[in-house]
């Protein structure tokens, strides 16, 4: 039995286009075109793409609803497509927007390629400051501090890109994110699955009010935000 059109997704079904590849410090980040969206693929793992952005928009509302502070400050990693840093950037509530991304590449696709229109032109709104430098040295030896930390650099903390990243999910790096928030301060991390060890791993990191929320999405399993927030 076929499937009636409007329970097709086209795009889905089309063969993807290589628009760039690019080989860097931390491997190989390619960006494809399939069908109307476009896809970040790092290290052959399927990334993100432009096709729902529900739950990267998601991650920062959810953050920016606990806090009670004017202005707070806010810190997204990483970039990607986009999506967590346009809707930042359209609320006038956040103070100063920091996004670190250590992908160059995907700087240049915003700044000058196809992934511009999904920013939105964020990149030039006075809040906001582009860190190109990878997020976990960032958070393990800066200073500056931030009210929430907007985390979508992985598939989750069970499904990491590169092996450097998992370290971000485990006590060193969850008390250095800790140490980089206010006090009252918020960490949302994105995921494609729940995690029951990493809710534990933050409640033993000293964080309070650890939860976790679903996100329905077009196609699949509920991708998930945790919060924690910093007591």
């Amino acid at each position: 039995m076929s499937l009636p059109d409007q329970l097709i997704d086209r795009d889905s079904l089309a063969a993807p286009v290589t628009l760039d590849r690019r080989e860097g410090p931390f491997g190989e980040v390619v960006l494809r075109r399939r069908g109307e969206h476009y896809e970040i693929i790092a290290n052959g793992c399927f990334l993100m793409d432009t096709a729902d952005g529900r739950s990267e928009r998601l991650l920062v509302q959810a953050a920016l609803d606990q806090l009670s502070v004017g202005r707070p400050a806010v810190l997204i990693g990483g970039l990607g497509v986009g999506f967590s840093l346009a809707y930042a950037a359209a609320e006038p509530r956040w103070g100063r927007i920091a996004v670190a991304e250590r992908e160059g590449a995907i700087i240049d696709w915003h700044r000058e390629g196809p992934l511009a229109a999904f920013s939105e032109g964020a990149l030039d709104d006075p809040r906001v400051v582009v860190l190109h430098t990878d997020l976990v040295e960032y958070l393990d030896t800066g200073a500056e501090r931030y009210d929430a930390l907007c985390l979508d650099i992985d598939n989750g903390p069970d499904w990491t890109v590169t092996d450097s990243n998992a370290g971000l999910y485990g006590p060193a790096g969850l008390a250095a994110a800790r140490r980089r928030l206010n006090p009252g301060g918020v960490l949302a991390v994105w995921s494609a699955q729940p995690s029951a060890a990493f809710e534990q791993a933050l409640r033993a990191a000293g964080f309070a009010g650890v939860r976790t929320v679903e996100i329905p999405v077009l196609r699949g399993v509920p991708d998930v935000v945790h919060l924690a927030r910093r007591a």
